[in-house]
């Protein structure tokens, strides 16, 4: 992830450009004459050097024009416009005024739009989000994007939080486990699927898998033959009783035109994108799960699950239906 450098200087206040802020509202007036009245000393602001606009500071670079300065401390940082805006959104969520859910669900479509070959986990810990919050934000950016779509079909792999590059193709990465247990079988599955670049669900299949005497990536039905019933696919698709299901109920809230023409619409419409829970999302995390936080973790989702049957039997309620 980006970061600016660690030297200082001083620069003429009027050098310096707005910056290319992630906050939708704008700078909070009250908060720049707090900082201004205090008669603190400001903390250095970081720019961005090839352009002089601000990343991150915008509120005490108001406070330091409102105290009459010429000159304020900056922390030079030298990369590109899209690495820049990176840097500002994790430096507002890191510190001073946070940004708000929808500030940083923007924040991550314009991300993806920039970056689709990093990863959802990558795309979240820049944002502030969850993994399947940002991967629900890419799916809606792909829907309503071709470019964007072509670009992450065309890339073979995406780039994590480390920094290194990992294959979109799971046979790949299972292909690497398998030969990372051979040569060491004792490993553990952590140690596997770093070297893999899987995830340590993937990985023990892969080891379960060999322990069988099966090979380490499924063998995919031919062209034409019959293959398993997949029920989860076809009941999220088609609705259980006729009912839509989940990713076609999504869809038709986004065509609508009474939610996709205002505001409040289109930010009903990402809440409930970023809420949308599905079970192959949870399984690419279940394995970074403790042992010892299990529990914890199913008592959270059934009060999600709780949670979430209200909201229902209220909505039904509003609409005159029977729970």
């Amino acid at each position: 992830m980006p970061e600016a450098g660690p030297q200082t200087e001083r620069v003429p206040i009027t050098s310096l450009r707005a910056a290319d802020s992630p906050r939708l509202s704008g700078e909070d007036d009250e908060h720049t004459r707090m900082l201004a009245d205090s008669g603190a000393a400001l903390p250095p602001v970081i720019v961005h050097r090839e352009t002089m606009r601000i990343i991150d500071g915008m509120h005490r670079f108001g406070a330091a024009r409102l105290r009459g300065e010429d000159t304020i401390e900056v922390r030079f940082f030298d990369g590109t416009v899209q690495e820049a805006f990176v840097l500002a959104v994790q430096s507002n969520i890191a510190h001073g005024r946070p940004l708000s859910l929808g500030d940083r669900m923007l924040a991550a479509e314009r991300i993806i739009n920039e970056n689709p070959t990093w990863s959802d986990r990558a795309i979240a810990a820049a944002a502030g989000l969850g993994g399947g919050t940002v991967a629900g934000i890419r799916r809606r950016v792909e829907a309503a994007d071709d470019a964007v779509r072509d670009a992450a079909r065309d890339t073979a792999a995406r780039i994590g939080r480390d920094g290194r590059r990992r294959p979109l193709d799971n046979a790949v990465g299972r292909l690497r486990a398998a030969d990372a247990i051979r040569e060491d079988p004792d490993a553990s599955l952590r140690d596997v699927a770093r070297k893999a670049g899987v995830s340590p669900t993937t990985a023990q299949d892969v080891r379960n898998r060999l322990r069988r005497g099966e090979e380490p990536v499924p063998a995919r039905p031919s062209a034409g033959a019959p293959g398993p019933v997949r029920t989860r696919s076809v009941r999220r698709r088609t609705g259980d009783g006729g009912r839509p299901g989940l990713d076609e109920a999504l869809k038709g809230l986004q065509q609508d035109p009474a939610l996709r023409f205002n505001e409040s619409g289109r930010t009903l419409v990402r809440w409930l994108m970023t809420r949308a829970v599905r079970f192959e999302e949870w399984q690419e995390v279940a394995g970074d799960v403790p042992t010892h936080a299990t529990y914890v973790v199913a008592v959270i989702a059934r009060r999600c699950a709780d949670e979430w049957q209200r909201i229902a039997e209220e909505l039904q309620s509003q609409a005159g239906q029977p729970a």
